[in-house]
């Protein structure tokens, strides 16, 4: 099989020669010693000689210094923002002072057709090689924006009190969201394999917020983005970290196909019990434990686990890190362990 193959039969729980696998995004920092170990000279070639099969695509989104979609809204009250790895759902947030749901076009909301090249979208895509896996990253992570759009206590203070106000709010970002996706899945449809949204619903122990408010606030927004994606033929990973087994499936009953990425050592997100328990009814990416395993095992550990999860899923699973990020403290003889087991 070649990566198309493997990882379609993969997402369909079909018989696979392996499951496929995904590495995750490597963070700048760690790019060097994986380039080192692996002698790679780019991270084209390291994922070559992995044999990846899955490989990402960013959004081009034009708001330097980021340039990265996931930072799009700035709600931030006073200075330019940050990164993603740097900036709090916890800030004051532009809608801090308000309480009328008018009011929420008073915030700079940014165009997406003005922002999102359309050549270089194509061209990003086009670059994946050919039996290879490609994989945008929309994110599209309205709930968490909402959340830094007022600053995250006293969103969720306003949801309660005030749910017209919230909802106008993160409506209108879901609607930047929708606008957005429009743009690029018009400039890379028939070519685009899998698009990655999300939003962070779970904490080590338990839900962030209960599932009723999900369901009445968050899932409207959530059911429109998937949908959105899926009528232009796209495969869609559904992606939040943390404890979210009371969820799962109602995430597959929106239409995602993946649900990524079983943050192993949080509250019932063992695949023992997944696999029991939604096997067949969707698939999963992910798995293989980066707070503690990835981190601090050896390579045979690795191995050893990475065999027991395809045990559990022969298919029907992606094995890649439980977080989408390689971090420079995970070793490359462990990243190295993950494929080749």
């Amino acid at each position: 099989m070649d990566s198309r193959e493997r990882f379609f039969a993969t997402i369909k729980n079909e018989v696979v020669d392996r499951p496929a696998s995904w590495m995750g995004l490597p963070v700048r920092k760690a790019i060097p010693g994986l380039l080192k170990y692996f002698g790679a000279t780019s991270e084209t070639e390291l994922k070559q000689i992995i044999g990846d099969d899955v490989w990402p695509v960013m959004v081009p989104y034009d708001n330097p210094p980021y340039f990265d979609i996931g930072c799009a809204l700035n709600f931030g009250k006073s200075g330019p923002g940050g990164a993603q790895d740097e900036r709090t759902l916890t800030a004051p947030g532009f809608f801090e002072d308000y309480d009328d749901p008018a009011d929420v076009e008073k915030f700079d909301w940014p165009d997406p057709s003005r922002l999102i090249d359309r050549k270089e979208s194509l061209r990003r895509v086009k670059d994946i090689p050919a039996d290879k896996i490609s994989m945008a990253f929309m994110w599209s992570a309205h709930f968490q924006d909402a959340c830094s759009a007022f600053g995250m206590e006293h969103a969720l203070t306003v949801a309660m009190m005030n749910p017209e106000m919230f909802k106008a709010v993160i409506d209108r970002i879901t609607d930047f969201y929708l606008k957005a996706g429009e743009v690029f899945y018009e400039s890379v449809k028939g070519e685009l394999d899998v698009v990655v949204i999300g939003n962070d619903f779970g904490s080590q122990e338990a839900m962030l917020i209960s599932p009723q408010f999900l369901r009445a606030l968050v899932f409207p927004g959530t059911r429109k983005l998937i949908e959105q994606a899926k009528s232009y033929g796209f495969t869609v990973m559904h992606h939040s970290c943390g404890s979210v087994y009371p969820i799962i499936g109602e995430i597959f009953d929106m239409g995602a196909d993946i649900i990524h990425p079983i943050q192993a050592l949080a509250r019932d997100m063992d695949a023992e019990k997944l696999s029991a328990e939604f096997r067949g009814r969707g698939a999963f990416c992910g798995g293989v434990d980066a707070q503690n395993l990835l981190v601090k095992g050896t390579p045979d550990q690795v191995m050893a686990r990475v065999r027991e999860l395809i045990s559990l899923f022969p298919s029907g699973l992606v094995i890649s890190p439980s977080h989408e990020a390689i971090l420079p403290d995970v070793p490359p003889q462990n990243i190295e362990a993950m494929f080749f087991h």
